[in-house]
């Protein structure tokens, strides 16, 4: 039997390890925490919008205009993800007629450009390539106050300055991971509950990511858009 010294040392020891233990999980949380917020713990920039109706499934939202960079990219969504992401990211830190950096907002869109379907930006070969193949669409939202005319000019010709027109859409929210498989899962389920609800489809799903690709899956927001007309 282990004396009452012996048995206090082991008490003491095993004290310490707890609370270091502790601090090793506060720190783990902080960590996931400010991992959520790419610019710390200030939430980053979004469109504003009010919400229309609630759903089951979903929301409708009412969004006001406001103005993204994008670019399209022929080929699957993980070359779009890849490359336009690249793109749109140098723009926004000096890659531009002004050297310029601009603030990173949210979400990074992602919408598909089906072979043949009309593309409203100059008709460039790689946009030619993408009318004959199909591609994607992806964006960034500019920070509120920019204009077409008041954004830096683009040095890189594939990124162009667009306006989006204030636009009605439903919207599920969900998180896990950025495949393919999850997008279509949740898709079918906002489709199903926009057809309960009687809304009428109007335009293209769109793939909206408001978290950067370090943040754990189960912590990400992802949320697909579906242009509904109003009324």
């Amino acid at each position: 039997i282990a004396d009452p010294a012996h048995r206090a040392a082991h008490a003491d020891a095993f004290q310490a390890l707890a609370r270091r233990a502790l601090m090793h999980i506060r720190l783990f949380a902080l960590l996931l925490l400010l991992s959520l917020f790419p610019g710390g713990v200030r939430a980053i920039e979004e469109p504003a919008y009010v919400v229309v109706s609630r759903h089951a499934d979903f929301e409708v939202r009412a969004y006001a205009g406001y103005v993204v960079a994008e670019v399209l990219v022929a080929g699957s969504r993980d070359a779009a993800d890849r490359d336009g992401f690249r793109l749109l990211f140098r723009y926004i830190s000096g890659a531009n007629r002004r050297s310029q950096s601009m603030a990173m907002t949210a979400p990074v869109t992602t919408t598909e450009v089906r072979a043949g379907e009309s593309v409203e930006i100059p008709m460039t070969a790689p946009v030619a390539r993408i009318a004959e193949v199909g591609g994607h669409r992806v964006q960034f939202v500019l920070p509120a106050g920019y204009t077409v005319a008041s954004a830096p000019e683009p040095i890189d010709p594939r990124v162009q300055l667009r306006e989006i027109a204030p636009m009605q859409v439903a919207v599920i929210r969900y998180s896990g991971s950025w495949s393919a498989r999850n997008e279509q899962r949740h898709l079918r389920q906002l489709e199903a509950g926009v057809a309960s609800a009687g809304l009428k489809v109007i335009g293209a799903p769109v793939l909206s990511r408001f978290n950067a690709p370090y943040v754990p899956s189960f912590f990400r927001r992802n949320e697909i858009w579906l242009p509904v007309a109003s009324g």
